[in-house]
Protein backbone atom coordinates (compact mmCIF):
# COMPACT_ATOMS: atom_id res chain seq x y z
CA UNK A 1 0.00 0.00 0.00
CA UNK A 2 0.81 3.52 -0.58
CA UNK A 3 0.15 6.63 1.29
CA UNK A 4 0.62 10.23 -0.64
CA UNK A 5 0.15 13.09 1.01
CA UNK A 6 -1.79 16.04 -0.85
CA UNK A 7 -1.42 18.74 1.23
CA UNK A 8 -3.82 21.41 0.21
CA UNK A 9 -7.38 22.73 0.63
CA UNK A 10 -8.28 24.09 -2.75
CA UNK A 11 -5.44 25.83 -3.77
CA UNK A 12 -3.96 26.82 -0.25
CA UNK A 13 -0.75 24.66 0.60
CA UNK A 14 -1.55 23.33 4.09
CA UNK A 15 1.49 22.36 7.10
CA UNK A 16 2.30 18.86 6.66
CA UNK A 17 1.60 17.97 10.48
CA UNK A 18 -2.05 18.99 9.87
CA UNK A 19 -2.53 15.42 8.67
CA UNK A 20 -2.09 12.75 11.07
CA UNK A 21 -0.18 10.53 8.72
CA UNK A 22 2.98 9.04 8.04
CA UNK A 23 3.03 9.85 3.96
CA UNK A 24 5.37 7.52 1.46
CA UNK A 25 5.14 10.32 -0.80
CA UNK A 26 4.01 14.36 -0.41
CA UNK A 27 2.75 15.26 -4.16
CA UNK A 28 2.89 19.58 -4.27
CA UNK A 29 3.84 21.66 -6.66
CA UNK A 30 3.65 25.90 -7.41
CA UNK A 31 0.07 26.68 -8.50
CA UNK A 32 -0.29 29.44 -11.10
CA UNK A 33 -3.52 30.40 -13.35
CA UNK A 34 -6.09 32.73 -13.02
CA UNK A 35 -8.92 30.80 -12.29
CA UNK A 36 -9.18 27.59 -9.69
CA UNK A 37 -9.70 24.77 -11.47
CA UNK A 38 -6.56 25.89 -14.31
CA UNK A 39 -4.41 26.59 -10.91
CA UNK A 40 -5.27 23.20 -9.75
CA UNK A 41 -5.69 21.02 -12.87
CA UNK A 42 -1.85 20.71 -13.62
CA UNK A 43 -1.55 19.15 -9.52
CA UNK A 44 -4.45 16.85 -10.18
CA UNK A 45 -2.53 15.38 -13.21
CA UNK A 46 0.43 14.58 -10.58
CA UNK A 47 -1.83 13.28 -8.25
CA UNK A 48 -2.75 10.81 -11.36
CA UNK A 49 0.72 9.80 -12.12
CA UNK A 50 1.47 9.50 -8.82
CA UNK A 51 -1.59 7.12 -8.07
CA UNK A 52 -0.90 4.99 -11.11
CA UNK A 53 2.24 4.38 -10.47
CA UNK A 54 2.01 3.69 -6.67
CA UNK A 55 1.58 0.42 -4.88
CA UNK A 56 -1.73 -0.52 -4.35
CA UNK A 57 -4.15 -0.46 -2.82
CA UNK A 58 -3.13 3.67 -2.76
CA UNK A 59 -4.95 5.79 -0.06
CA UNK A 60 -4.74 9.89 -0.78
CA UNK A 61 -4.91 12.06 2.44
CA UNK A 62 -5.41 15.53 1.60
CA UNK A 63 -8.05 18.88 2.92
CA UNK A 64 -10.78 18.46 0.43
CA UNK A 65 -12.80 16.65 -1.78
CA UNK A 66 -11.63 17.90 -5.31
CA UNK A 67 -8.02 16.10 -5.50
CA UNK A 68 -10.63 13.10 -6.28
CA UNK A 69 -10.71 14.21 -9.83
CA UNK A 70 -6.50 13.65 -9.90
CA UNK A 71 -7.21 9.87 -7.67
CA UNK A 72 -9.75 8.46 -10.18
CA UNK A 73 -7.37 9.76 -13.07
CA UNK A 74 -5.15 7.61 -12.03
CA UNK A 75 -6.73 4.88 -11.73
CA UNK A 76 -8.20 5.14 -15.19
CA UNK A 77 -4.46 5.71 -16.50
CA UNK A 78 -3.76 2.06 -14.72
CA UNK A 79 -6.93 0.69 -17.46
CA UNK A 80 -9.07 0.46 -14.17
CA UNK A 81 -12.99 1.91 -14.74
CA UNK A 82 -13.85 2.68 -10.99
CA UNK A 83 -17.10 2.76 -9.06
CA UNK A 84 -17.33 5.49 -6.56
CA UNK A 85 -18.59 4.94 -3.06
CA UNK A 86 -18.36 8.27 -1.48
CA UNK A 87 -18.83 9.13 2.40
CA UNK A 88 -19.89 12.96 2.63
CA UNK A 89 -22.40 15.06 4.91
CA UNK A 90 -22.68 16.62 1.79
CA UNK A 91 -23.76 15.83 -1.99
CA UNK A 92 -20.88 17.87 -3.56
CA UNK A 93 -23.55 17.45 -6.64
CA UNK A 94 -23.36 21.10 -7.86
CA UNK A 95 -22.45 23.24 -10.50
CA UNK A 96 -21.00 26.43 -11.00
CA UNK A 97 -24.83 27.51 -12.26
CA UNK A 98 -26.43 25.65 -9.32
CA UNK A 99 -23.77 26.78 -6.67
CA UNK A 100 -24.54 29.66 -4.24
CA UNK A 101 -21.21 29.98 -2.53
CA UNK A 102 -19.44 28.73 -5.66
CA UNK A 103 -17.50 26.73 -3.29
CA UNK A 104 -15.27 24.07 -5.99
CA UNK A 105 -15.08 21.38 -3.11
CA UNK A 106 -19.59 21.46 -3.60
CA UNK A 107 -19.57 20.54 -7.47
CA UNK A 108 -16.88 17.64 -7.36
CA UNK A 109 -18.70 14.43 -7.45
CA UNK A 110 -20.66 16.13 -10.25
CA UNK A 111 -17.17 16.66 -12.08
CA UNK A 112 -16.77 13.24 -11.65
CA UNK A 113 -19.92 12.41 -13.46
CA UNK A 114 -18.87 14.32 -16.39
CA UNK A 115 -20.55 17.96 -15.82
CA UNK A 116 -19.87 21.05 -14.68
CA UNK A 117 -16.13 22.78 -15.14
CA UNK A 118 -13.97 20.71 -17.94
CA UNK A 119 -10.79 22.17 -17.09
CA UNK A 120 -9.34 19.19 -15.18
CA UNK A 121 -10.63 16.32 -17.39
CA UNK A 122 -9.49 18.34 -20.40
CA UNK A 123 -5.87 18.87 -18.86
CA UNK A 124 -5.58 14.98 -17.19
CA UNK A 125 -7.72 13.35 -19.50
CA UNK A 126 -10.60 11.91 -16.69
CA UNK A 127 -13.53 10.68 -18.34
CA UNK A 128 -17.02 10.73 -17.09
CA UNK A 129 -17.78 7.76 -14.15
CA UNK A 130 -21.89 6.47 -15.16
CA UNK A 131 -23.97 7.60 -12.40
CA UNK A 132 -25.33 4.10 -12.16
CA UNK A 133 -21.76 3.31 -10.52
CA UNK A 134 -22.05 6.00 -7.75
CA UNK A 135 -23.28 4.82 -4.57
CA UNK A 136 -23.86 8.48 -2.30
CA UNK A 137 -23.43 7.29 1.40
CA UNK A 138 -24.89 10.00 4.11
CA UNK A 139 -25.11 13.08 2.28
CA UNK A 140 -27.29 14.67 5.11
CA UNK A 141 -27.04 18.11 4.10
CA UNK A 142 -28.58 18.85 0.89
CA UNK A 143 -29.54 21.65 -1.07
CA UNK A 144 -32.45 22.11 -3.01
CA UNK A 145 -30.58 21.89 -5.98
CA UNK A 146 -28.76 18.43 -5.34
CA UNK A 147 -32.00 17.31 -4.03
CA UNK A 148 -33.82 18.03 -7.71
CA UNK A 149 -30.54 16.21 -9.01
CA UNK A 150 -31.00 13.07 -6.83
CA UNK A 151 -34.55 12.62 -7.58
CA UNK A 152 -33.56 11.99 -11.16
CA UNK A 153 -30.11 10.15 -11.12
CA UNK A 154 -29.41 6.74 -10.46
CA UNK A 155 -26.91 7.61 -8.09
CA UNK A 156 -27.78 5.39 -5.39
CA UNK A 157 -28.25 7.28 -1.84
CA UNK A 158 -27.65 5.16 1.14
CA UNK A 159 -27.94 6.06 4.83
CA UNK A 160 -24.32 5.15 6.38
CA UNK A 161 -26.26 2.31 8.71
CA UNK A 162 -26.87 0.70 5.50
CA UNK A 163 -24.01 1.47 2.83
CA UNK A 164 -23.47 -1.35 0.48
CA UNK A 165 -20.38 -1.20 -1.95
CA UNK A 166 -21.11 -1.02 -5.63
CA UNK A 167 -19.71 -3.17 -8.48
CA UNK A 168 -15.94 -3.46 -9.53
CA UNK A 169 -13.35 -1.82 -8.63
CA UNK A 170 -13.34 0.63 -6.30
CA UNK A 171 -12.66 4.37 -5.62
CA UNK A 172 -13.33 5.08 -1.79
CA UNK A 173 -13.97 8.00 -0.46
CA UNK A 174 -14.40 9.60 3.06
CA UNK A 175 -14.76 12.89 3.64
CA UNK A 176 -14.24 13.34 7.47
CA UNK A 177 -16.67 15.56 7.65
CA UNK A 178 -19.26 12.57 7.20
CA UNK A 179 -18.96 12.72 11.00
CA UNK A 180 -20.88 14.39 13.74
CA UNK A 181 -19.37 18.10 14.15
CA UNK A 182 -18.78 17.06 17.83
CA UNK A 183 -16.49 14.53 16.95
CA UNK A 184 -13.81 16.31 15.26
CA UNK A 185 -13.09 19.96 16.05
CA UNK A 186 -12.60 22.87 13.51
CA UNK A 187 -14.40 21.11 10.56
CA UNK A 188 -15.07 23.93 8.19
CA UNK A 189 -18.45 22.63 7.41
CA UNK A 190 -19.88 20.99 10.01
CA UNK A 191 -23.02 19.19 10.23
CA UNK A 192 -24.87 17.92 13.61
CA UNK A 193 -26.14 15.36 14.31
CA UNK A 194 -24.70 12.71 12.04
CA UNK A 195 -22.47 9.53 12.75
CA UNK A 196 -20.24 8.37 15.21
CA UNK A 197 -16.54 7.31 13.95
CA UNK A 198 -17.35 3.77 15.38
CA UNK A 199 -20.21 3.99 12.78
CA UNK A 200 -17.96 5.70 9.84
CA UNK A 201 -14.94 3.16 10.54
CA UNK A 202 -17.21 -0.24 10.90
CA UNK A 203 -18.93 1.31 7.25
CA UNK A 204 -15.34 1.76 5.45
CA UNK A 205 -13.96 -1.68 6.87
CA UNK A 206 -16.83 -3.11 4.90
CA UNK A 207 -16.03 -1.50 2.01
CA UNK A 208 -12.29 -2.53 2.36
CA UNK A 209 -13.56 -5.99 3.39
CA UNK A 210 -14.21 -6.72 -0.37
CA UNK A 211 -10.66 -6.88 -1.44
CA UNK A 212 -11.97 -4.86 -4.44
CA UNK A 213 -11.09 -1.02 -2.78
CA UNK A 214 -8.20 0.16 -5.66
CA UNK A 215 -7.96 3.80 -3.77
CA UNK A 216 -9.01 5.44 -0.95
CA UNK A 217 -8.99 8.98 0.03
CA UNK A 218 -9.32 10.37 3.17
CA UNK A 219 -10.33 14.03 3.26
CA UNK A 220 -9.08 16.07 6.36
CA UNK A 221 -11.74 18.84 6.20
CA UNK A 222 -10.75 21.11 8.96
CA UNK A 223 -9.37 24.18 9.59
CA UNK A 224 -5.09 24.50 10.77
CA UNK A 225 -4.81 25.01 14.53
CA UNK A 226 -7.70 23.63 15.80
CA UNK A 227 -6.10 20.17 16.97
CA UNK A 228 -8.44 17.96 15.14
CA UNK A 229 -5.88 15.77 13.96
CA UNK A 230 -4.87 14.64 17.18
CA UNK A 231 -8.68 14.15 17.33
CA UNK A 232 -8.92 11.65 14.02
CA UNK A 233 -5.47 10.36 14.19
CA UNK A 234 -7.13 6.83 15.97
CA UNK A 235 -9.54 6.39 13.49
CA UNK A 236 -7.34 7.37 10.13
CA UNK A 237 -4.74 4.93 11.76
CA UNK A 238 -7.76 2.18 11.39
CA UNK A 239 -8.50 2.68 8.13
CA UNK A 240 -4.93 2.62 6.89
CA UNK A 241 -4.31 -0.47 8.79
CA UNK A 242 -7.49 -1.96 7.52
CA UNK A 243 -6.77 -1.34 3.94
CA UNK A 244 -3.11 -2.90 4.30
CA UNK A 245 -4.67 -5.94 5.56
CA UNK A 246 -7.08 -5.79 2.85
CA UNK A 247 -4.25 -5.83 -0.39
CA UNK A 248 -2.57 -8.53 1.70
CA UNK A 249 -5.12 -10.67 1.82
CA UNK A 250 -6.08 -10.34 -1.72
CA UNK A 251 -2.31 -10.74 -2.64
CA UNK A 252 -1.84 -13.55 0.11
CA UNK A 253 1.36 -11.22 0.98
Amino acid sequence: MTVLLVPYHLDERLPDDEFPVAADRVVAKELHGGRFWARVADLYDLVGDAVATAKRPTTVVTADCTVALGVVTGLQRLGLDPSVMWFDAHGDLHTPASSASGYPGGMVLRMLLGEGDGTVAETTGLTPIPPERVHLIDARDLDAPEIEYLAGSPIAHQPIESATAPEGPIYLHIDLDVLDAESVPGLRYPVTPGPTPGLLRDAALGALATGRVVAMTIACTWRPGENAAHAARGLIGELLAAAGKARSAETGS
